[in-house]
This record gives C-alpha cells, sequence and structure tokens, in this order.
C-alpha cells in the first residue's frame, strides 16, 4: 500500500490549475456576479426558478457558451444531445411541460448549478483536466475527470472550489475517475479509477491518507465504491463483477486497508451496489446495526448483512428482461403502517419492484415485497427525491416523477439537454484493455451511475459540461409557475387538492389539517381575485357577443365553484361580484351560472342586491322556469317576499308561490285558495281548460297530496310540529261550505266540486293512494299521479277517521243524483268506495241502498269504460267477504249480464261447478289461453273428485273445436295426460279436416318425441290419416314426415301419395320398398313436367313487352331452380341405388335421365335466354360427371353420339361436354397417382424406421440378473439362456419365467417377454391380463443367446438368447397408432383394386361415393363454355 504524498502534490496541482487566480476566469465571460452576502447552497435550491436576478440558477440552459468545447471529445457524452441548442426543441419540451401541469403543476425543479458548470468548463478548457466523469454530492459536490482529478465545490457564494485532489500524474497512472463516494460526515471521499486503484482523501485539509491498489484482482476498473454508515467499513465493485468489502484502520499511525470478497464474479457479475445509508434521523434504527447491503447482478437481487457476521438475508432472480437493461437499487426509509423502514427499490428494464426490510423480534431480517410499478420505459437511473417519490430516467433521457403509492406519473421532464455523462469506457474497462464479458460491456451502453447522486431529498446531475441540481418544488412554488404561465384553473385544481389533502409530492406544507387548510384557502382567495382581475382586464374589447359569453363562461362557473368550496360566499358576492358587475355580459353570465349551484343545494342564500339583480335579469331574458327553480331552493330568509311574489303571480310561477308561502309564512292554506280562485271559476262554469289551467289544476292535487302526506310541495318535508296540523287544515279546508268570496249561486262544497269536476279520478286517486316509501321522491314532474298517506295510515286517529267518513259522505252527496256528473264519473266513485270498503280493516260505514248502487254500477253492462277495473273491484270486494249479505243467484245474474267471468268463476268454485268454470275461461277473450292449464291442474291434483272431473271431462269433450282452434299444441298435450281413452272420439268428432290435421300433427309428433312407453293405443290408420290431410294441407313437409314416422303401413302409404300425385313421396316409399324402377320412374315424371314447364314458359314469353318479359324472366328462373331440385333430388336417388345394381340395371337409370336433360336442350336450343339454356348445360354436364362413377365412358359417349340431337356429325355442340370428362378423368387420375406416391412413400418410411428398430443392438446396463443379482453366466461351463431388453435390463431366462412376467407359456419361442423391474417400478407385474391393449407392443425384436463356452461341434446345441426390445410411452402410441392405420385392408391395395377392378368398364372417372371403403373427397371440374 503506498504512502500518502507530502502537501506539496496538492500545492502543485492547484499552481498547475491556477482556478484560484483572478486573470484565470472571466466574470464577464461566465455570467458571475459579485455579490455582498455569500448564499448557502440550501439557499441557492430554495430560491424560486423564475428569479430573474438569482445569480446560480437559470431557466435556459442554452444560454451556457460552451461552443468552444468538442462534444464528442469524450465518448461517454449523451448519444442524444445533437439538438439540446436548438430553441425550438426546448420550446418543444415546454409544451409537454404545460399539458404535464394541467394534472399535477411542475413537481421537480431543474436548475443549473451555474459556478459549478463554469469551473468544470474552464478546467477542461484551460488547464486540460479532462471531462467530468462521475459525481457525488452530500456536504459538498466532488466531480471526477477523464484525468484523473477530483474537483471539490463547496456550498459557498460562488460554489467556489474548495480542493483539488489529485494531479495529472495521479491521472495518468491511475486513468480516469470512475466512482466516487462521501462519507456521512462529509470528512472523507473516496476515488475510484478506471485502472482498479481507489484513493481516500480528508476533504479538511484536502491530503490524501490512502492509495489502494490490492483491494481486487489487477486489470479491472472500479465501478463503484460506496461507504457505510460505519466510516471505517465501504465496498466497491469492479468490471469483473466482484464485489469486496475495506475495512480501514489506524494503527500506530499507520493506516492499512483489509479487503475481504463478498461475491466473486465468476458465480454472476455484479454490476450495481448500494449500501444502505441510514439519515440523522434515524441513526438508532435498530436495524442499522446489521449494515445491510444490496447488490445487484445480471440475474438477480441480493441483500446481505455485513454486521455482526457476514450473512444473505434475500436472494430474489430477475424476470425476463432485455439483456442490455441496466440494473438499478436504491434505498429509502418508509412509513409503512405507523412504522418507518427502510425499503429497497430495484429495478431492470421497465418494471421497479419494492422490498420492505424489517428486524423482526428474532433479530432476523423479514423482506416483504411489494406492489410493482410498471412502466413503458426501459430505466437507466433510479432515485428516491423523498419518501413517496422517486426520479426515474429512461434510455430517452426522459425524467418522470413517480409517486410510489398510487404509482401516478406526476411529470416527464426531458434532460437532452443537459447532455448527461455515461461510463460506457468504465463498464468496458477500456484503460485495462477491456478484458470484461459481453454481458457486462452490454449493459454498459446505457449505464450512468456515476452521473447522478442523490442527498437529502435533492438529486444533482452531472452533464459532459455543466452540472444540473434536482429537488421537488413547495407547494407555493407549484402553484406560482400555474400562475405565472395564466393557468388560473388549473392552479385552482392543484390548490384544491393540497386543501383536500390528495395532491401528490407535497413540499412546504407544515402543521395539522386545519392550519394547513387555513393557509391554503388564504392563497386560493389571492388566486380567486387575481383570476377575476386577469378575466375582466383579458376581455375582448371587441367582437361578437358570443365570443365574449364564452369568455366569461370559462371563468365564472370556475370562480364560483371554487368559491363555494370554500364556504367564502361573501367573496363571491362582495368582491369578485362588485369586480364582475361592472362587465354586463360578465354580469349576466355571473347570475346564469348560480342557478346550477342553486339547484344543486350548494348555495341557499344569496345577499339582497344580488337576489335583485337576479330577478331583473331572468325577468327581462324569458328565463321564468329558471327562475322558479332557483326560487324553490333558496333560503326565503334572503327573499324579498312581497316583491318575489308579486313577480311569481305575474308570470304564474306557481311553486315558487307556494314555497314562499309555506316556507316563509308557514301558511299552507292561502296558495290552494288562490288556485281555486283561479281555476275554480272556470271549472264550475264549464269552459274549456287551457294549457296552464291543466297545469295549475294538476299541481292543486298534487300539493293536496304532499300536504296529506306530511312533504312539503315542490320538494323537503313538512316540520314535524307542522304534520298533523297542516293535514287537518287540508281537510277543514276541502269540507268548507263555502269559499270566502262565495255568490247566491255558488254550490256547497265549492272545493270538493271543482276538484270532482276538474279529473274525478285523480281526485279519487290522492285519497286512495297509499304512500309507497318512507323515501319517496316529492319533485313531481307535471303528472297527476302521486304517492300520499292513506285512511288506513291514521285509523287510530280518531279525528282522521271523522274527517274520512265526511269528506265520503261529501262525495255522496256531491255526486250521487247530480246530473253534472257523467255516469263514469259516478262509477269512478262507486270504484273508489268499493276499494275503501274491501280493505280488511275498513272502518266506512255505507247505506245499505246506496250500496246497492255500487253493486248494481260496477255490474252495469251497458258501460264498456274500465271494464276490467271494475270486475277487479267487485272481485276484491268477493274475496273479502264485503257482499256476503247479497243473494248470490242476482250478483251471478249480474255479473253474468256485466260479462265478469271471473265473478262468476269464484262464485261456481265456491259452489264446487268447476264444469261451469269451463265456460267462464271459454268466453273470456283475456283468459282463454289459461284454460288448458287450468284442465290439467284440476284433472291432476288429488282434492277434486271423480264426479267432479268427469263433468269436466264431458264438458272439455263438448267444446273440443273450440279447443282445437285454440291451440292444438297444448290440446294434444291434455290429451296425452287425461284422455287417451277418448283419442278415437275426439277425431271422430272434429268435423273441420284443417282443424284434425292440426290436432293430429300435434298427437302424433309428441308421441313420436315420447322417451317412455307410449301413452296412447295409436294406431297406424291415426298416421295414415295424417299422410292423408298432409297431402292436402301441408305436401311439403311429406316427405320429412315419411322420414320421421315409422308406423304407417307401407302400401297403404303408397296409395295415398299415388292418389294426390305426390311423386317424391311415391318415390320415397317405392324405394323403401324395394321398387328401384317405380321410384325412378316417378321422378323422372316429375322432372319432365318441370322440364315442360319450363319450356312452356320459354315459349310463351317470346315476343312479349318489356313488363312481360321480366315476369317471365322471374318466373323462368323459379322454375329452372326447381327443376335443378328435382334433378339433384334423382341424382342422390341414384348413387343410393347404384351400389346394389348390375350394370345393365345402372344404364336403365341414368341414361333415361340423360336423355332427358339432351332432350330438353334440345327444345330450348332455338330460345334467346341464354341464361337457361346455360343453365341447362350445366345441369346435363353434371349428369355426365355423376354417372361417369358407375357407367363406363365409351359406353356414355356411345349414348350421346346415338342421340338425334347430336347424331349429325356436328360434334362442335357436343364439345364442351366430352372436353369436361376427360378434363376431369386427367385430374383425377393425377390425384390417384399422386396418393399412391404418398402412401407407397409412408408405407417404405415406415417400414425402414421398423426394421431399424428390429435390428438395433442391444446393450446392458450391467452383467448381472436384476431378479437373482447373480452373474449371467452362473456357471463357467453351462449353456443357459439370458434375455435382455431394450431398457437395459438383463435376466436369465429361467428367473423371468419363475417371476411369471410372461403372458403365456414359456415355451413359446416367439412368446414376448416385458422387463420384470420396468413392470414391477409402474405399479404392478406386466401380463396379458393385467395391460391386454399393450401386449402386441411390448416388444419389438427377439434375439436368444447362450452364455456359455462352446466348442466348435457343439453349434447344433446352441439356443438363441431373447432380446426383447422394449419402447417408451411415445414410442408405443405411435407404434399403436401405425398398427391401427394398416389394420385390415391396406389403402395400396384399395387404391390398386379402385383402378384396376373396373378398368374394363370405367375409363378414369373417380367420383365420391364409389367403392364403400374408400372415398375421395375432390373438387368439382371446372365448366366449359361453347
Amino acid at each position: 500500500m503506498s504512502q500518502s504524498p507530502d502537501s506539496r502534490s496538492l500545492l502543485s496541482a492547484s499552481s498547475q490549475l491556477n482556478l484560484m487566480e483572478v486573470e484565470s476566469i472571466d466574470d464577464k465571460e461566465f455570467d458571475i456576479p459579485q455579490v455582498d452576502t455569500p448564499p448557502t447552497l440550501e439557499s441557492i435550491l430554495s430560491q424560486m426558478e423564475e428569479e430573474e436576478e438569482d445569480p446560480f440558477v437559470l431557466e435556459d440552459t442554452c444560454l451556457l457558451n460552451t461552443d468552444n468545447m468538442d462534444a464528442q471529445s469524450y465518448d461517454t457524452s449523451s448519444l442524444a444531445s445533437s439538438d439540446s441548442g436548438d430553441p425550438a426543441h426546448l420550446k418543444r419540451k415546454r409544451r409537454t411541460l404545460d399539458q404535464n401541469a394541467a394534472v399535477h403543476g411542475s413537481v421537480l425543479r431543474l436548475s443549473l448549478l451555474k459556478g459549478i458548470s463554469a469551473q468544470i468548463v474552464a478546467a477542461a478548457d484551460k488547464v486540460d483536466a479532462g471531462l467530468p466523469t462521475a459525481i457525488a454530492m452530500s456536504g459538498v459536490i466532488a466531480v471526477g475527470t477523464s484525468h484523473g482529478l477530483a474537483l471539490v465545490f463547496g456550498k459557498d457564494t460562488n460554489q467556489a472550489l474548495r480542493l483539488c485532489l489529485g494531479s495529472k500524474t495521479t491521472g495518468a497512472e491511475f486513468g480516469a475517475v470512475s466512482a466516487l463516494s462521501i462519507n456521512q460526515d462529509c470528512s472523507r471521499v473516496l476515488c475510484g479509477f478506471a485502472k482498479g486503484q481507489i484513493t481516500m482523501w480528508d476533504l479538511a485539509n484536502g491530503k490524501l491518507l490512502r492509495t489502494i491498489t490490492d483491494a481486487h484482482p489487477p486489470g479491472t476498473a472500479i465501478l463503484h465504491v460506496k461507504f457505510t454508515d460505519d466510516p471505517t467499513l465501504a465496498v466497491c465493485n469492479d468490471s469483473g463483477g466482484s464485489v469486496f468489502e475495506l475495512t480501514f484502520r489506524r494503527v500506530m499511525g499507520i493506516r492499512s486497508c483489509d479487503s475481504r470478497c463478498l461475491f466473486s464474479g465468476s458465480k454472476g457479475e455484479v454490476c450495481c451496489i448500494e449500501p444502505l445509508r441510514t439519515p440523522p434521523d434515524f441513526r438508532d434504527h435498530p436495524i442499522t446495526c446489521y449494515s445491510l447491503l444490496a447488490m445487484a447482478s445480471l440475474t438477480k437481487i441480493l441483500i446481505i448483512g455485513l454486521k455482526p457476521s457476514l450473512n444473505v438475508w434475500m436472494t430474489l432472480p430477475y424476470t425476463k428482461s432485455d439483456p442490455s437493461s441496466v440494473p438499478q437499487l436504491a434505498w429509502q426509509f418508509v412509513p409503512v403502517q405507523k412504522t418507518v423502514n427502510p425499503m429497497l427499490a430495484f429495478c431492470k428494464g421497465d418494471s421497479v419492484h419494492f422490498l420492505l426490510v424489517k428486524k423482526e423480534e428474532t433479530d432476523t431480517i423479514h423482506v416483504i415485497k411489494q406492489r410493482q410499478l410498471q412502466l413503458s420505459c426501459d430505466i437507466i437511473s433510479l432515485n428516491w427525491i423523498n419518501s413517496c417519490s422517486l426520479v426515474l430516467l429512461d434510455s430517452h433521457e426522459k425524467l418522470h416523477v413517480v409517486d410510489r403509492p398510487t404509482q401516478d406519473i406526476l411529470e416527464t421532464l426531458d434532460l437532452e439537454q443537459v447532455q448527461l455523462v455515461y461510463n460506457s469506457r468504465h463498464f468496458k474497462s477500456l484503460a485495462t484493455g477491456g478484458n470484461v464479458s459481453q454481458a457486462l460491456a452490454l449493459v454498459g451502453e446505457k449505464a450512468c451511475y456515476q452521473s447522478l447522486s442523490s442527498y437529502a431529498g435533492q438529486i444533482v446531475c452531472l452533464g459532459t459540461k455543466s452540472a444540473h441540481i434536482m429537488s421537488l418544488r413547495n407547494w407555493k412554488e407549484r402553484l406560482d409557475c400555474l400562475l405565472k404561465q395564466e393557468h388560473f384553473t388549473e392552479a385552482l385544481s392543484l390548490a384544491w387538492s393540497f386543501h383536500e389533502g390528495t395532491a401528490k409530492a407535497v413540499v412546504g406544507l407544515h402543521g395539522d389539517s386545519q392550519k394547513r387548510k387555513a393557509v391554503i384557502s388564504d392563497k386560493m382567495v389571492e388566486i380567486l381575485l387575481h383570476f377575476t382581475e386577469y378575466a375582466v382586464k383579458k376581455c375582448p374589447e371587441q367582437g361578437k357577443l358570443q365570443v365574449l359569453e364564452q369568455h366569461f363562461q370559462e371563468v365564472v362557473p370556475v370562480l364560483v365553484d371554487y368559491c363555494l368550496l370554500l364556504q367564502k360566499a361573501d367573496l363571491l358576492f362582495n368582491q369578485l361580484y362588485s369586480r364582475l358587475v361592472e362587465n354586463m355580459v360578465a354580469k349576466g353570465v355571473f347570475l346564469e351560472s348560480l342557478e346550477s349551484y342553486i339547484v344543486a343545494n350548494r348555495l341557499g342564500h344569496i345577499t339582497t342586491p344580488v337576489m335583485k339583480d337576479l330577478l331583473a335579469h331572468y325577468h327581462d331574458n324569458g328565463m321564468m322556469d329558471s327562475l322558479e327553480r332557483c326560487i324553490v331552493h333558496l333560503d326565503v330568509t334572503s327573499l324579498d317576499i312581497q316583491q318575489v311574489v308579486q313577480v311569481c303571480w305575474n308570470n304564474q310561477l306557481y311553486d315558487a308561490v307556494i314555497y314562499i308561502f309555506n316556507r316563509g309564512m308557514n301558511d299552507y292554506i292561502t296558495p290552494m285558495e288562490k288556485l281555486f280562485s283561479v281555476i275554480g271559476p272556470r271549472v264550475r262554469e264549464g269552459r274549456s281548460l287551457t294549457g296552464d289551467d291543466v297545469v295549475m289544476g294538476n299541481k292543486l292535487l298534487v300539493y293536496i297530496s304532499c300536504c296529506l302526506a306530511g312533504r312539503a310541495y315542490p320538494i323537503g318535508d313538512i316540520p314535524e310540529d307542522l304534520v298533523v296540523q297542516v293535514k287537518y287544515q287540508v281537510f277543514e279546508f276541502l269540507i268548507r261550505l263555502h269559499s270566502g268570496d262565495s255568490s247566491q249561486k255558488e254550490e256547497v262544497f265549492p272545493f270538493i266540486h271543482t276538484l270532482l269536476h276538474f279529473d274525478t279520478r285523480e281526485f279519487l286517486n290522492v285519497l286512495a293512494m297509499t304512500e309507497e316509501s318512507p323515501s319517496m321522491r316529492t319533485d313531481f314532474p307535471n303528472t297527476r299521479s302521486c304517492c300520499i298517506q292513506t285512511f288506513d295510515d291514521v285509523q287510530n286517529d280518531k279525528q282522521a277517521l271523522e274527517y274520512q267518513q265526511r269528506i265520503v259522505d261529501i262525495l255522496l252527496q256531491v255526486m250521487v243524483d247530480n246530473p253534472d256528473f257523467t255516469p263514469s264519473q259516478v262509477g269512478g266513485l262507486f270504484t273508489f268506495l268499493a276499494r275503501q270498503l274491501a280493505k280488511p280493516n275498513n272502518t266506512l260505514f255505507v247505506n245499505r241502498n246506496l250500496f246497492d248502487q255500487v253493486l248494481e254500477f260496477l255490474c252495469c253492462p251497458d258501460d264498456d269504460s274500465r271494464h276490467t277495473e271494475r270486475q277487479q273491484v267487485l272481485l276484491e270486494l268477493l274475496q273479502v267477504g264485503g257482499v256476503v249479505q247479497f243473494n248470490e243467484e242476482r250478483l251471478f245474474t249480474l255479473a253474468e249480464k256485466a260479462k265478469f267471468y271471473q265473478i262468476c268463476e269464484f262464485l261456481y268454485e265456491k259452489k264446487h261447478l268447476y264444469d261451469r268454470i269451463v265456460d267462464c275461461y271459454l268466453q273470456d277473450p283475456l283468459r282463454k289461453a289459461e284454460i288448458f292449464s287450468y284442465i290439467h291442474n284440476l284433472m291432476s291434483m288429488p282434492g277434486y273428485s271423480s264426479e267432479e272431473k268427469l263433468k269436466v271431462k264431458e264438458k272439455v269433450l263438448q267444446h273440443m273445436q273450440e279447443l282445437v282452434s285454440l291451440d292444438p299444441g297444448k290440446l294434444a298435450d291434455l290429451v296425452v295426460w287425461h284422455f287417451t281413452e277418448e283419442v278415437q272420439t275426439i277425431i271422430s268428432e272434429l268435423q273441420d279436416d284443417s282443424l284434425l290435421f292440426q290436432f293430429l300433427r300435434c298427437l302424433l309428433k309428441f308421441q313420436e318425441g315420447c322417451q317412455a312407453t307410449s301413452r296412447l293405443p295409436l294406431e297406424s290408420e291415426f298416421y295414415e290419416l295424417l299422410l292423408d290431410l298432409m297431402c292436402r294441407f301441408e305436401p311439403q313437409e311429406l316427405l320429412k314426415f315419411l322420414h320421421t314416422s315409422q308406423h304407417y303401413r307401407l302400401e297403404e302409404a303408397i296409395q295415398i301419395t299415388e292418389k294426390y300425385h305426390c311423386n317424391e313421396a311415391k318415390a320415397y316409399l317405392l324405394e323403401k320398398k324395394g321398387d328401384i324402377p317405380g321410384a325412378f320412374a316417378g321422378l323422372l315424371q316429375t322432372l319432365k313436367e318441370r322440364l315442360d314447364v319450363l319450356a312452356a314458359e320459354m315459349s310463351g314469353g317470346i315476343g312479349g313487352g318489356v313488363d312481360g318479359r321480366d315476369e317471365e324472366e322471374a318466373n323462368g328462373e323459379f322454375t329452372l331452380t326447381t327443376v335443378k331440385s328435382s334433378l339433384n333430388q334423382m341424382i342422390l336417388f341414384c348413387h343410393r341405388n347404384c351400389q346394389n345394381l348390375d350394370q345393365e340395371q345402372r344404364k336403365d337409370l341414368w341414361f333415361p335421365l340423360l336423355d332427358t336433360m339432351m332432350a330438353s336442350q334440345k327444345e330450348v336450343m332455338g330460345l334467346s335466354d341464354k341464361h337457361i339454356s346455360d343453365g341447362l348445360k350445366e345441369m346435363t354436364l353434371k349428369v355426365l360427371n355423376c354417372m361417369s362413377s358407375f357407367i363406363s365412358l365409351p359406353a356414355i359417349i356411345q349414348q350421346i353420339l346415338q342421340d338425334p340431337v347430336y347424331g349429325r356429325g356436328k360434334l362442335a355442340e357436343i364439345q364442351g361436354l366430352i372436353l369436361g370428362m376427360l378434363d376431369t378423368f386427367t385430374y383425377e387420375q393425377t390425384l390417384l397417382e399422386t396418393t399412391t406416391n404418398l402412401l407407397n412413400h409412408d408405407l417404405h418410411w415406415s417400414l425402414a424406421h421398423l426394421r431399424s428398430a428390429v435390428t438395433k443392438g442391444l446393450h446392458p446396463r450391467q452383467d448381472c440378473c436384476n431378479i437373482c443379482l447373480q452373474h449371467y453366466k452362473r456357471k463357467q461351463d453351462a449353456s443357459e439362456e439370458i434375455i435382455v431388453f431394450s431398457c437395459g435390463h438383463l435376466y436369465h431366462l429361467q428367473c423371468l419365467q419363475q417371476k411369471d412376467s410372461g403372458w403365456g407359456a414359456a415355451s413359446e419361442p416367439q412368446q414376448p417377454w416385458r422387463c420384470y423391474k420396468c413392470s414391477s417400478s409402474h405399479g404392478g407385474r406386466g401380463g396379458a391380463c393385467s395391460e391386454p391393449n399393450r401386449s402386441r407392443s411390448a416388444s419389438l425384436a427377439q434375439t436368444r443367446f447362450s452364455s456359455g463356452h462352446h466348442e466348435k461341434g457343439t453349434e447344433t446345441h446352441r439356443k438363441k438368447v431373447v432380446a426383447v426390445a422394449t419402447l417408451d410411452v411415445q414410442q408405443e402410441l405411435s407404434w399403436d397408432h401405425l398398427r391401427g392405420l394398416y389394420r385390415g385392408p391396406s389403402r395400396l391395395s384399395i387404391l390398386s383394386e379402385v383402378s384396376h377392378g373396373h378398368s374394363s368398364e370405367k375409363a378414369g372417372f373417380l367420383l365420391p361415393a364409389q367403392p364403400e371403403s374408400f372415398h375421395l373427397k375432390l373438387a368439382p371440374p371446372p365448366l366449359f363454355e361453347e
């Protein structure tokens, strides 16, 4: 270890640099001003960026004059910084920041350390100190250079150079400074060099304390050197990937350093280390005693403890990532669950992982994995800036500020202008010859570990010509940055997030929650005032009114919103409104914007001046609906009641009038009096009501219902102490004999009269409806439906019951025998009374005669209005026993006349006359469909007697015709379940053939689908009857029925289909019978008929007009489609039956079909419709192609040439047919040859591989038997057979026979064996009984040999030794599959038989359905036009 040099080396270095001489540094050149009071570095960093007088913080880093420096003079400069001096480029970056500021503002302050940057440039330019290579920050800032110097800058006024450590001579010997580290008390600095040396310097006097040259293997560069919390302990990492512990000692004045290898690069190269450095506030944390160290290799993360003894606490491998990604580590003490513990952040690639490290009570370290952060960029630097925020740098030199708890990216900055220094040379160890691995060199391409250093919430960043420092802005700075850019809305949003505690990366807010909110609230008030002034001053002086309104609509709602959030209504209405009122447009926008806040109940009180302006503005602009919505949500005390009421009456704002009277004066009657005074005369005089009158009447009904329900109108609830009082006041008001301004002509009970005349039904609903829920909405629209409290809710209140009876009496007195009311209105009253009487807890008393009137009304047969409702009311009366005193016969008579079938059902059921109920269902149009369910339930349930069920059966049989027409399917189900013995009777009584067909179809369909034993004793006559009916009504379904049903007699079915000329169905039956010629003749006759129709249509359409031709073309197209369908059916018929016919019989089928198609072409040959002609030719070609599979080619051609159409020597017309046949032959011949070649090749390959497997030699694993464990030659002179399996196991034949491992007798020479050991290891003995399916594949080769020595004369006594070649599972599966393919006739023999068996009959036309054992999937042959 070298000794420290004397102090003259430091002086010589200073004299060489001359950095402190005045004439060497021009203050004007570097824009360094003179100051009286030197600031500290903390004060510099805490100053705002926008203060222009700050000499050490520049907003535009491009102002630094670096034109005379070569950007490429050092190979670690940023490759992405070529445009850093472009002003337009900087503007683009600022626009990006503006977008981010809209969410979180400017979170990070990036400042140029101007003094340090200037001196770095001067040192490199004037004294050849070299470009910067590394930086470290603690109480001072140290910068290493490429020429081996370490420049230490203090936190004084000019960030002056305190020390210059080392010399250029040292740099020439040691190389560039590759790593720096400053200890906790800022007394020592460690410098690592590119050639592997480490030096320690005293920062107090610049003295060299140690030069360490043997701490690690020579020839490797120092990548990292780090102090720990213990000043006598450090760690270093070299380019070989190894990590060493450095222990500093001083014995008798002699300084020494001991080195210990913590991790060898041979086990995986470490490229990043990070010891846990404890901040001063956590020096007493229990985890500090372990001196934790995190290491990141290329494949995993390790956390080890250096004290009290070396211990590995965690190892975590990476997930898959890019090999060029740079591993990163960073420690930070983080509060989690009320405790503070260190958290390690590590990343490689685009994922950041977090590990929480705790000390357990058992003195062990527990590592807990936290939620990871996933990004979309490759991270090359990772630093904590506080306990919640990280600063990440990606490979594109974009800086991301991330909030760890929420994983939000708060801000993104561009560091291209910094020209970041990279450490690629050191990772490649170029100074020592580049003896590093390719993996480490690849990682080093993006390594910048020594270019960023964090300390106490600040991060210093090193560029090739400058140094920058980053820190979080405090909350005021973030707001002021937005205000400076005139982003007031974003500033208010950010301030409110500060106020609510939802903002991220907040700095500078202290004290409890209330104090913080008070400070932020004052700041927001200041911003609101500033925003208002800005909006008024920046208002466009000229332009359209819409432009001015748009300007203030973007401002005013924001002002109102935040004033209400801060509960600063006085600020809103006094200071802000007084400023906005100077502009008329702003005033209007302000007043109109208040509506949404008032309606949402966010603003309930308005000052008197503003309310006055609000009334005037809304009135002048005709916004009366908006005004009414505002009034009913405002506090009444803020209103001038007289003025507001007058405005509301004049503009018919009835909701507002009611609200003011109710809330302002607790008067619930006056609004009703006023409304009645308006609508009453018009209603009583019978004048037609206008739309406004109807609206007023509806509001009156809803208002009355709310008062009776205890709800305020239009919103809210009546005070609890007034609910009962208001209810009785409303009742008293309604039953008044006369109004206050009554005349002699006024009727008694004028208010009830008016409401009944206005809408009888809805007024009675108001008295009858129940309240549905306690939280009923009371913001009623203009509807008449409302939910109120009924008499039931107050039945225990004697006074309420008296009011109930009183109102009922008045209603009867007013409406009964009053000609002013229509019968419908009186009926509504009776319905109301009936519903009240039907309630179980009814207390109403009604006169018996009046009750008779109610009953007569409900059962009135002449009134069809509200029939269902009247029936339901009467049914409810019957169900609660309200009319038991009446004669049931009379009641039944009335119900029958009124067609109240449900009433009749109720009475019949009471008398057990269930058969009469069937009539009720059949007569009731609304419940007809339910009769089947009723009958089924009645017949199935056990509660009915057999006599009752018999009567119902008889009734059903009487109405069978009607039931079939109603739903034949449901009737069929009913018959199957309950009328199985009456089927014949039902069928005989159904006179309508159409209904009989529908019934039979459903009945037999159900029977066909029934999986259980047949419920119906159906005979074949039923199916034949259905067949007959189907021929008449649905012949298109005939074939489907014949295919699915098997219960008809064949001969009778043939006669039926022949009777109705259903040729296709008849052909199917004849084919089923076996009469192939007869079936073919029927199908051929159908085809000829359709061809004749087609020819007739074509000949009839010649010479017609345009419309006639279009119609004929459509008809011809349809007929052509039917011809194709018929032809396809015949081709399928021939295919099905040709398999069982000889050659002559096949000709009898195909040639008539061919003749028919060729004759049809002759008929249309002279017609002009080419489409029809081409269609017939295409169908003829299809017949030829299909018949070529069964008829020889010469016979087909001879038949064609014998046809009179083609017998005149002109082959041009049949050229297309013949060429098509030849092309098909060529195609199929090629297909056959290709298939044969493939099969031959497949067979040869399989047999070759099988032969190779069988003849393969076997090598035993050992020379002893695996059963008896003796040598295979137990006796030297004895001849003994042994067996060797392909698995390598060897056995004596005798031992194997004793273990019974074979499948049969041991004497059989070809008997396959199974390895006893392998079979036992797979769960049991092998044998035919245990695995029969695999017995054939147990062995592919058996060879026997003798183990004894034999003389030449004893060869005849030799026996073959069986060597059984066993297969693994995959081979056995393949072998089984191969055997399955070759089981039975081979594919080659099949193809050979196909190609040679019928060569005399078929010239080569192969079609899909020929041989039974072979089906070729052929594409259709090409079509040719003449």
